[in-house]
């Protein structure tokens, strides 16, 4: 575990926030330092052991979705290179693993979208027939394609609190009518062009979430990450079946294990056993390699 960085410690920026992944600091009054720790959150509580690389893979994957999209939306990347911005001493903490972006204003919502029937939409549908409130048609399988990407926004939980999923009428209520139009069809659009990216790459993406930020003029930026292992769910093509969950690229891994631990999603989370941190540190590479290459 010695390659692996839990906290960060940057004693010559502002430390802003520490979030359930990401530690976030101040480099003047228009940027941030963005650290992506190889901390794992599940079911919205950070877990005990931290998964070797993880933040590289993600700083990764992020990037590599950012500039390919940029074309749909802007997004909060800077260009400046985050070993500029701490003392030498601190560079091996951000090498691989951060960003410096624009200082924005988050959205309060998470934008999530759903190509598919799985997660907690199959289980909303098998007793309601419906996701998120909105009706679906009779009959859908475990895993199915939705008739059409839905989108289903969530509030964002503070560390150790859990999100919960909001009706689109709510989410005008807290970003404007026309803001949650944008911030839908963003959000549909980058999903969608996403999907047939990787479809082309062997990878289905089930579900995914983004996040979003405006500036002093209002304008909209893509924010935070950007349809990485930890924000999406991601399926092999030749192991995909309706009717069951199919394997994962993502930390649907860790949360099947943490179902089997009969654990009550409560901090603290249970120690992961090193197989299984191994595997899931496999499986975020896989999926970095089948994207990128």
């Amino acid at each position: 575990m010695t390659d692996a960085l839990f906290r960060s410690d940057i004693k010559t920026l502002p430390l802003v926030n520490r979030g359930k992944v990401r530690d976030i600091y101040a480099v003047d009054d228009s940027r941030l330092l963005i650290i992506t720790t190889d901390r794992l959150s599940a079911f919205d509580v950070v877990l005990p052991d931290p998964i070797p690389g993880k933040g590289k893979v993600l700083t990764a994957v992020s990037n590599f979705w950012f500039d390919k999209l940029h074309r749909l939306i802007p997004n909060q990347l800077t260009g400046v290179a985050p070993e500029t911005v701490v003392a030498e001493s601190e560079r091996s903490q951000v090498a691989g693993r951060a960003v410096v972006v624009r200082r924005l204003q988050p959205l309060p919502i998470e934008a999530i979208v759903r190509g598919y029937l799985v997660g907690s939409g199959w289980k909303e549908y098998q007793k309601n027939g419906s996701v998120c409130g909105i009706p679906l048609p009779a009959g859908l399988q475990q895993a199915d394609k939705l008739p059409n990407a839905l989108f289903t926004p969530s509030t964002k939980a503070e560390v150790g609190a859990h999100d919960e999923n909001i009706s689109f009428a709510r989410a005008e209520e807290l970003l404007g009518r026309e803001r949650a139009a944008q911030v839908r069809d963003a959000s549909i659009a980058l999903y969608t062009e996403a999907a047939r990216y990787a479809a082309g790459k062997g990878i289905m993406i089930a579900d995914t979430k983004f996040e979003f930020g405006q500036d002093d003029t209002g304008a909209l930026y893509l924010i935070d990450e950007a349809l990485t292992p930890d924000s999406s769910r991601f399926w092999p093509a030749d192991q995909y079946a309706p009717g069951a969950n199919p394997p994962s690229f993502d930390k649907q891994f860790v949360r099947d294990w943490l179902e089997s631990a009969q654990w009550d999603k409560t901090p603290p989370a249970p120690r992961l056993p090193p197989d299984i941190i191994v595997k899931t540190a496999e499986k975020y590479r896989e999926a970095l390699t089948r994207l990128t290459t």
